[in-house]
Protein backbone atom coordinates (compact mmCIF):
# COMPACT_ATOMS: atom_id res chain seq x y z
CA UNK A 1 0.00 0.00 0.00
CA UNK A 2 1.30 3.61 -0.83
CA UNK A 3 0.64 5.99 1.60
CA UNK A 4 0.73 9.65 0.94
CA UNK A 5 1.22 12.52 3.64
CA UNK A 6 0.86 16.43 3.39
CA UNK A 7 0.90 19.21 5.48
CA UNK A 8 0.72 22.83 5.34
CA UNK A 9 1.52 25.37 8.71
CA UNK A 10 -1.89 27.27 8.97
CA UNK A 11 -5.61 26.45 7.82
CA UNK A 12 -7.04 25.89 4.53
CA UNK A 13 -7.95 29.68 4.71
CA UNK A 14 -4.36 31.19 4.15
CA UNK A 15 -2.42 27.27 2.66
CA UNK A 16 -3.86 25.31 -0.07
CA UNK A 17 -2.99 21.78 0.60
CA UNK A 18 -4.61 20.51 -2.44
CA UNK A 19 -1.52 21.19 -4.73
CA UNK A 20 0.31 18.77 -2.25
CA UNK A 21 -2.85 16.04 -2.55
CA UNK A 22 -2.79 16.14 -6.90
CA UNK A 23 0.72 15.80 -6.57
CA UNK A 24 0.78 12.77 -4.04
CA UNK A 25 -1.73 10.76 -6.43
CA UNK A 26 0.15 11.46 -9.52
CA UNK A 27 3.12 10.04 -7.44
CA UNK A 28 0.30 6.89 -6.77
CA UNK A 29 -0.65 7.19 -3.14
CA UNK A 30 -3.62 4.98 -2.65
CA UNK A 31 -4.75 6.89 0.76
CA UNK A 32 -3.65 10.20 1.95
CA UNK A 33 -3.38 11.36 5.83
CA UNK A 34 -3.00 15.67 5.45
CA UNK A 35 -3.59 18.19 8.10
CA UNK A 36 -2.60 22.08 9.29
CA UNK A 37 0.30 21.38 11.67
CA UNK A 38 4.23 22.86 12.30
CA UNK A 39 6.48 20.92 10.20
CA UNK A 40 8.50 21.26 14.18
CA UNK A 41 5.72 20.22 16.44
CA UNK A 42 6.65 16.67 17.33
CA UNK A 43 3.52 14.91 18.24
CA UNK A 44 1.14 15.15 14.93
CA UNK A 45 -2.45 13.12 14.81
CA UNK A 46 -2.04 12.19 11.40
CA UNK A 47 1.38 11.60 11.22
CA UNK A 48 0.68 9.44 14.15
CA UNK A 49 -2.26 7.82 12.68
CA UNK A 50 -0.66 6.68 9.74
CA UNK A 51 2.97 5.61 11.20
CA UNK A 52 0.74 3.35 13.64
CA UNK A 53 -1.75 1.98 10.34
CA UNK A 54 1.57 1.54 7.78
CA UNK A 55 2.90 -1.96 7.49
CA UNK A 56 6.19 -3.79 6.39
CA UNK A 57 6.77 -3.59 2.62
CA UNK A 58 4.11 -0.39 2.39
CA UNK A 59 5.34 2.87 0.95
CA UNK A 60 5.16 6.19 2.46
CA UNK A 61 5.33 9.03 0.23
CA UNK A 62 5.56 12.68 0.35
CA UNK A 63 6.14 15.74 -2.00
CA UNK A 64 9.30 17.32 -0.14
CA UNK A 65 11.08 16.63 3.60
CA UNK A 66 9.58 19.73 4.94
CA UNK A 67 6.11 18.63 4.74
CA UNK A 68 6.61 15.20 6.71
CA UNK A 69 9.17 17.57 9.26
CA UNK A 70 11.60 20.42 9.92
CA UNK A 71 12.89 19.08 12.43
CA UNK A 72 16.62 16.67 12.40
CA UNK A 73 15.47 14.84 15.44
CA UNK A 74 12.23 14.01 14.59
CA UNK A 75 13.29 13.10 10.81
CA UNK A 76 16.38 10.80 12.50
CA UNK A 77 13.76 9.27 14.40
CA UNK A 78 11.09 8.27 11.11
CA UNK A 79 14.33 7.31 9.17
CA UNK A 80 14.86 4.23 12.16
CA UNK A 81 11.01 3.89 12.18
CA UNK A 82 10.81 3.09 8.39
CA UNK A 83 14.23 0.58 8.94
CA UNK A 84 12.28 -1.02 11.91
CA UNK A 85 9.33 -1.25 9.79
CA UNK A 86 11.07 -2.19 6.80
CA UNK A 87 9.33 0.50 4.72
CA UNK A 88 10.23 2.45 1.64
CA UNK A 89 9.85 6.53 1.88
CA UNK A 90 9.71 8.26 -1.31
CA UNK A 91 10.57 12.17 -0.70
CA UNK A 92 9.41 13.78 -3.83
CA UNK A 93 11.91 12.24 -6.24
CA UNK A 94 14.02 10.52 -3.92
CA UNK A 95 13.75 7.34 -3.13
CA UNK A 96 14.82 5.61 0.18
CA UNK A 97 14.52 1.94 0.26
CA UNK A 98 14.59 0.82 3.97
CA UNK A 99 13.50 -2.45 3.42
CA UNK A 100 16.92 -3.92 3.63
CA UNK A 101 18.56 -0.71 5.96
CA UNK A 102 20.03 1.82 4.56
CA UNK A 103 23.48 2.55 3.18
CA UNK A 104 25.48 5.29 4.81
CA UNK A 105 25.65 7.89 1.50
CA UNK A 106 21.56 7.68 1.00
CA UNK A 107 21.35 7.72 5.21
CA UNK A 108 23.44 11.16 5.17
CA UNK A 109 22.06 12.49 2.40
CA UNK A 110 18.30 12.09 3.44
CA UNK A 111 19.55 13.65 6.65
CA UNK A 112 21.33 16.64 5.01
CA UNK A 113 18.27 16.98 3.21
CA UNK A 114 16.32 17.61 7.11
CA UNK A 115 19.10 20.14 8.16
CA UNK A 116 18.33 22.03 5.14
CA UNK A 117 14.46 21.94 6.24
CA UNK A 118 15.04 22.74 9.78
CA UNK A 119 17.64 25.58 9.27
CA UNK A 120 15.07 27.18 6.14
CA UNK A 121 12.23 26.91 8.70
CA UNK A 122 15.01 28.52 11.25
CA UNK A 123 15.63 31.42 8.32
CA UNK A 124 12.02 32.25 7.87
CA UNK A 125 11.47 32.68 11.75
CA UNK A 126 14.77 35.07 12.15
CA UNK A 127 13.60 37.30 9.14
CA UNK A 128 9.95 37.28 10.55
CA UNK A 129 11.27 38.76 13.73
CA UNK A 130 13.35 41.40 12.13
CA UNK A 131 10.97 42.55 10.18
CA UNK A 132 8.90 43.21 12.84
CA UNK A 133 11.60 45.02 14.46
CA UNK A 134 12.22 47.33 11.67
CA UNK A 135 8.43 48.13 11.27
CA UNK A 136 8.39 49.12 15.68
CA UNK A 137 11.30 51.19 15.28
CA UNK A 138 9.61 53.13 12.04
CA UNK A 139 6.69 53.34 14.56
CA UNK A 140 4.08 51.06 12.30
CA UNK A 141 1.40 49.46 14.60
CA UNK A 142 1.07 46.04 13.92
CA UNK A 143 -1.50 43.60 14.65
CA UNK A 144 -5.20 44.41 13.90
CA UNK A 145 -6.73 47.63 13.58
CA UNK A 146 -8.81 49.27 16.39
CA UNK A 147 -12.48 48.99 16.24
CA UNK A 148 -14.25 52.19 15.29
CA UNK A 149 -17.54 53.10 16.40
CA UNK A 150 -18.20 53.63 13.08
CA UNK A 151 -17.36 50.19 12.38
CA UNK A 152 -19.97 48.50 14.37
CA UNK A 153 -22.48 46.46 11.83
CA UNK A 154 -25.68 47.71 11.93
CA UNK A 155 -26.83 43.99 12.81
CA UNK A 156 -25.38 44.63 16.29
CA UNK A 157 -26.74 47.96 17.01
CA UNK A 158 -30.10 46.77 15.69
CA UNK A 159 -30.34 44.03 18.68
CA UNK A 160 -28.49 45.99 21.07
CA UNK A 161 -31.66 46.73 23.37
CA UNK A 162 -32.57 43.26 23.36
CA UNK A 163 -29.16 42.15 24.57
CA UNK A 164 -29.09 45.25 27.05
CA UNK A 165 -32.83 44.29 28.52
CA UNK A 166 -31.88 40.64 28.79
CA UNK A 167 -33.76 39.11 25.93
CA UNK A 168 -30.55 38.12 24.83
CA UNK A 169 -27.38 36.12 26.25
CA UNK A 170 -24.02 37.17 25.00
CA UNK A 171 -23.90 33.66 22.50
CA UNK A 172 -26.89 34.50 21.47
CA UNK A 173 -26.57 37.65 20.07
CA UNK A 174 -22.99 36.94 18.91
CA UNK A 175 -24.41 34.31 17.06
CA UNK A 176 -27.57 36.59 15.41
CA UNK A 177 -25.31 39.09 14.61
CA UNK A 178 -22.93 36.56 12.50
CA UNK A 179 -19.83 37.50 14.78
CA UNK A 180 -17.59 35.96 17.28
CA UNK A 181 -18.04 36.32 20.77
CA UNK A 182 -14.85 38.56 21.07
CA UNK A 183 -15.68 40.53 18.08
CA UNK A 184 -18.95 41.39 20.02
CA UNK A 185 -17.25 42.04 23.22
CA UNK A 186 -14.92 44.67 21.25
CA UNK A 187 -17.81 46.10 19.80
CA UNK A 188 -19.80 46.11 23.11
CA UNK A 189 -16.86 48.12 24.88
CA UNK A 190 -16.99 50.52 22.37
CA UNK A 191 -21.17 51.22 22.24
CA UNK A 192 -20.99 51.62 26.82
CA UNK A 193 -17.87 54.08 26.20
Amino acid sequence: MIYGYARCSTNETKQDIDRQKRELKKMGADEIYFEYESGAKMDRPELNKLLKHIKPGDVLISTEISRITRSTRQLCDIIEFAIERRIKLVIGDFEIDCVGGLNAMTEGMVKMMGVFAEMERKLTIERIKSGIENARVKGIRLGRPPFKAEDIPKKVLDHYELYKNGHLNKTDYARLCGVSRQTLYRYLLLMTE
